[in-house]
């Protein structure tokens, strides 16, 4: 054997680190041979708390939708009933529901068409430190406090805020004036309207619809608008025929966001708005001043069910694939 090939061998043996021994050891070379095992050590912690502390509270608070309340005891009924699913049929917990609901559609569909030109913008004009600049600015709200951002829109919006003296300034007061005295949408300012809600809620979800849209955009390749183009057709055709349908499943990707998120939101509609409940409130009210729980679990219930739904509709248009 040469000089070499000894000097190579006891190279090789030095680098192998000796046999652990003990328990350590042992484990070591079980995890080793049996990477399923190690697989399953890793993801049983996470699992389990997933399992366990999130969706077993939520099995149990919406076991608690099938009991109800005892009229004249006021305690907790522990039998099986639908009775508190049929008091979400009452007028005034149906118009709660009606009233979210249509703030969440109301909210999506605005949020849809602010965003998308800026959408657009980002994914066919801006590059290098501009679409840098893009991505800063969609995601700069997202760093601040929700709440710092909710108050700060409660004086924007106030009776004494800047949007009224920019109003009084545009000699526009009496056009504020009158939406403000319109039923329902109006209120004495826009603090404490339906109105005020709609834009907080718009401006606080809007980063969330502008992403999927613009990623969706970004899969648009720029030879299709430029043949639409070629072919004969205007603007708004193109629009209609090339780009809205290809960008469809990043719109709905962002509704999923922007629809469930006013759902169950209630911080917003607690400072901002009219003493006339959401979902949110409802649930919060109901568990806490009433000690309905029984009636607050079948509210959680309607948005669980409502976006079930809503998902189902979204993935058949492929909207997961834009997230």
């Amino acid at each position: 054997m040469s000089v070499q090939a000894v000097s190579g061998a006891s190279d090789v043996a030095a680098a192998i680190l000796p046999r652990r021994g003990g328990f350590a050891g042992a484990l070591s070379d079980l995890l080793w041979r049996k990477p399923g095992l190690l697989l399953f050590l890793m993801l049983a912690p996470p699992l389990l708390w997933l399992g366990v502390v999130y969706i077993g509270s939520l099995i149990a608070l919406l076991a608690q939708s099938f009991f109800s309340i005892d009229e004249f005891s006021g305690l907790i009924s522990r039998e099986l009933t639908l009775k508190t699913y049929g008091d979400l049929f009452q007028p005034a917990n149906l118009d709660i529901i009606v009233r979210t609901v249509t703030m969440a559609a109301l909210v999506t569909l605005a949020s849809a068409v602010v965003a998308f030109p800026i959408a657009y913008y980002a994914a066919r004009y801006a590059r290098g430190k501009w679409k840098a600049l893009f991505y800063l600015g969609v995601m700069l709200p997202l760093w601040s406090s929700y709440l710092v951002k909710v108050y700060a829109w409660k004086l924007i919006l106030a009776k004494e805020g800047i949007l009224t003296w920019v109003f009084a300034k545009l000699h526009l007061s009496w056009l504020l004036d009158g939406w403000l005295s319109l039923p329902v949408v109006g209120g004495n300012s826009l603090s404490v309207s339906f109105t005020g809600t709609f834009i907080v809620f718009v401006y606080v979800w809007l980063p969330f619809m502008i992403l999927p849209i613009q990623a969706a955009l970004e899969r648009v390749p720029g030879n299709l608008v430029e043949a639409s183009s070629d072919l004969g057709a205007s603007p708004g055709q193109t629009f209609r025929n090339v780009l809205f349908p290809l960008a469809l499943p990043g719109i709905v990707a962002g509704s999923i966001f922007t629809f469930s998120l006013t759902l169950g939101d209630y911080i917003i509609p607690q400072i901002i708005g009219t003493s006339r409940l959401f979902i949110g409130q409802a649930v919060y009210a109901q568990q806490g001043t009433a000690g309905n729980i029984p009636l607050a679990a079948a509210f959680t219930v309607v948005p669980i069910v409502i976006m079930g739904f809503y998902l189902w509709g979204a993935k058949r248009m492929g909207a997961f694939n834009a997230l």
